[in-house]
């Protein structure tokens, strides 16, 4: 180091000083001026933080974007709805706290006749969630592939692949009662629907089954908990794919 540097390191410290000082005087305080710069390097130190938290959130709001994106299905990237419960729904999740590291929150059973947009509506539901800020990666699966992924087979554990659903923190499940039914369907069904129930985990469920039908074909059990855990969207209308 030069003898310079010391000089200008010296002056430049000077110079800040004198600053501090012409701007304590400007505030009028009542405070003495090592009492106010105290004071002005703890407001920087909390704006910092704050910086860095909002940094923080939104570098994972992006990661979850990315994340959901990737998993929608090619028809639905371009999902979207304007059905008031629905957005609501989603409104209210992404500003809801986690509760031990879970998502807690009211269900959503969208039902209605096969082609009316059902799932474009759920995925569009989603969507405003995460553009909402939802700090959540949903999880999704039909039905169908749930079950088929659950069947026993050798070298898959099908217990841990059901906690996964089971203990996700936000949950769709598309197009349930349109299985087969069998006792190991129910059972399924059961556990599932009883497990979130219990735990309050939100979980947006799509049906072609009508509401009244909901206890024959899901089991009455599986229909009381879907009653009471769910706000029930119901979709009106014909066809699309028929019409298109």
């Amino acid at each position: 180091m030069t003898t310079n540097q010391p000089r200008r390191l010296a002056d430049t410290l000077a110079e800040w000083e004198n600053q501090q000082r012409a701007q304590w005087e400007a505030a009028d305080t009542p405070l003495t001026f090592d009492a106010w710069k105290q004071q002005q390097r703890a407001q920087r130190e909390i704006e910092a933080e704050a910086r860095i938290a909002a940094e923080e959130r939104a570098a994972a709001a992006r990661r979850i974007r990315a994340h959901f994106e990737r998993n929608v299905p090619y028809r639905y990237l371009d999902a979207s709805t304007d059905h008031a419960d629905l957005l609501s729904w989603a409104g209210s999740l992404a500003e809801a706290n986690t509760s031990n590291g879970y998502l807690r929150g009211r269900s959503i059973l969208l039902v209605g006749p096969t082609g009316v947009g059902k799932t474009h509506a759920a995925f569009g539901a989603l969507y405003r969630y995460v553009q909402d800020g939802g700090h959540c990666r949903p999880t999704i699966v039909t039905a169908a592939d749930l079950y088929a992924q659950l069947r026993p087979r050798p070298g898959r554990d099908s217990e841990e692949l059901f906690e996964q659903h089971a203990r996700a923190n936000l949950l769709f499940v598309d197009d349930l009662g349109a299985a087969k039914s069998s006792e190991w369907v129910e059972e399924i069904n059961y556990r599932l629907v009883n497990h979130r129930y219990e735990q309050q985990l939100p979980t947006l469920i799509t049906s072609n089954v009508p509401p009244a039908e909901l206890g024959t074909i899901l089991g009455d059990r599986v229909a009381s908990r879907l009653t009471e855990m769910c706000t029930t969207v119901v979709l009106k209308g014909h066809d699309r794919r028929r019409a298109a």
